[in-house]
């Protein structure tokens, strides 16, 4: 994998978690009503639901580059958006469909390069390399805009919009700069069948099932951890700490991936690392001291961080050639539905127990996804 590849997954990152918050922060800045702030992040996701599919077509029929160039154009276009109409709720409405569209296609495109480009039995490694570069932009996108937040309490969205800006054109240079995978020739690609084929892969509902419940799990404890922290008397200072140290261990575990892939098994490493992450997850409402929930959130995100990549790899080596761009979509969808139903019902949950009973729920649906991982074929 290039040096170019893995830029342009951290950048993409970047730029995306840079944006996704400060839309939030215009929105309190135009005082926007507490409901909307729902349907803006909402407007992210929308695009991934509905064109991850065509995306991913069109990265097997056209090309990966040409979709990514395409996605970086629509990340430009959307830090335009965000500072040119991001005075008003529908041009914040607008550019975070501009976002989402453009993410959409410069994932895609990523994935199935990565998928395309690598040799078999080196999957493990090259996409627990690639999702460490993604997690490391994550990490980074927050910490560029605390650098213009400063002490206020609502930073310099104008000023962060326009550096978006830059970021989005140097996206652009990268993405004009990745390898060509050896398919590109246009037609030949999409000779791999259909999506139909796709699902009658065996041990495909498995996979797709055990990568969105990991994910909605990440997104369920980022979310409750601080509830959960603050209904046991732990300052924000130390839930940060705590989140942080998760983050961490997820991406020691992405970039060691192939390794632990080949000390352990693949399935059996989805399997286990599933299962321990629901066992932390099931163990943090339990009273202890301080430095035994560091550990646990340890566990937690090494575990959690072992599902996406592992997933992503059995779906580049199980899909034909032809096919790829649409396995890396079909998974894209999955994610996207859970990120959406999953949270909810975890709201529902809240509402009568707590973030303690969310934590648990989430952590019994994590176990029963690990345990449904074992019917995932041994070598595809």
């Amino acid at each position: 994998m290039t040096a170019v590849l893995l830029a342009h997954a951290a950048v993409t990152q970047v730029i995306t978690f840079v944006l996704r918050p400060t839309m939030s922060y215009r929105a309190i800045e135009l005082d926007v009503p507490a409901a909307l702030l729902g349907l803006l992040g909402a407007s992210f996701a929308i695009a991934p639901l509905l064109l991850a599919l065509p995306a991913g077509h069109a990265a097997d029929r056209y090309g990966e580059r040409r979709l990514a160039v395409a996605g970086a154009l629509l990340l430009t276009a959307a830090s335009v958006a965000f500072l040119a109409i991001g005075h008003t709720v529908p041009g914040l409405l607008a550019a975070g469909v501009l976002l989402g569209t453009g993410h959409l296609g410069c994932v895609i495109a990523q994935q199935a390069l990565v998928a395309n480009t690598t040799r078999r039995g080196g999957h493990d490694t090259a996409f627990g390399h690639y999702t460490f570069a993604a997690s490391l932009g994550q990490a980074a996108g927050p910490v560029l805009m605390a650098a213009f937040g400063g002490e206020r309490a609502i930073p310099d969205t104008d000023r962060i919009f326009a550096w978006s800006c830059g970021l989005a054109v140097l996206l652009v240079v990268l993405s004009a700069l990745l390898a060509r995978s050896p398919r590109a020739a246009g037609g030949d690609r999409a000779e791999g069948g259909s999506v139909r084929s796709l699902l009658r892969l065996p041990g495909l509902a498995h996979a797709l099932v055990t990568s969105c419940v990991v994910l909605a799990a990440l997104d369920i404890t980022i979310v409750y951890l601080p509830a959960f922290g603050t209904e046991r008397g732990l300052t924000s200072g130390t839930v940060g700490l705590l989140l942080t140290l998760r983050g961490v261990a997820s991406m020691a575990s992405r970039f060691f991936l192939g390794r632990l892939s080949r000390a352990v098994g693949r399935r059996r490493l989805l399997v286990t690392s599933t299962v321990a992450a629901a066992a932390a997850l099931l163990v943090i409402p339990v009273p202890m001291p301080l430095w035994s929930l560091a550990f646990v959130l340890l566990a937690l995100g090494f575990g959690l961080g072992v599902g996406q990549p592992l997933t992503m790899s059995w779906l580049a080596e199980s899909a034909p050639a032809g096919l790829r761009g649409r396995a890396m979509s079909l998974r894209l969808v999955g994610n996207r539905t859970g990120q959406v139903l999953l949270p909810g019902l975890a709201g529902l949950v809240a509402a009568g127990m707590g973030a303690a009973g969310v934590l648990l729920v989430t952590a019994l649906g994590l176990g029963w996804a690990g345990v449904a991982a074992r019917r995932l074929p041994v070598d595809p």
